[in-house]
């Protein structure tokens, strides 16, 4: 049984929930979800241009998380544009927990949630 997913601070919400191609209508387009935790990655890294690191501590995780995460937003963006899907932007239901108090997380040694919490 996996362990806990630690909460991911996630500092921005879209306005809109949809990104599809033009001239085609939503029902007729294969949908890709994008998360809040892979669209705040995509913001922190892309947009405000940070690196890694300095993004990973920004959201409460580690690193290699945040490579994972960016990763795979970067993925699907680029499979929606290329093979014409439409983008799905999944608002976060409410705002994470400072990684401080973030319950059911045990923590993972080297980074990422940084309360305390007993290592995997």
């Amino acid at each position: 049984m996996p362990r806990p997913r630690c909460p991911r601070q996630v500092a921005f919400s879209p306005s809109v929930t949809y990104f599809k191609p033009a001239g085609i209508p939503l029902r007729e387009l294969e949908e890709l979800v994008l998360r809040p935790d892979e669209l705040e990655s995509l913001r922190l890294a892309d947009l405000e241009g940070l690196y890694q690191e300095a993004a990973a501590e920004r959201m409460g995780i580690s690193r290699p998380t945040f490579a994972r995460l960016v990763e795979t937003a970067r993925r699907k963006v680029a499979d929606a544009l290329v093979n014409g899907r439409a983008i799905r932007l999944e608002r976060a239901e409410t705002a994470a927990e400072p990684p401080e108090t973030a319950p059911g997380c045990r923590g993972h040694g080297g980074g990422g949630c940084r309360h305390g919490g007993r290592p995997a």
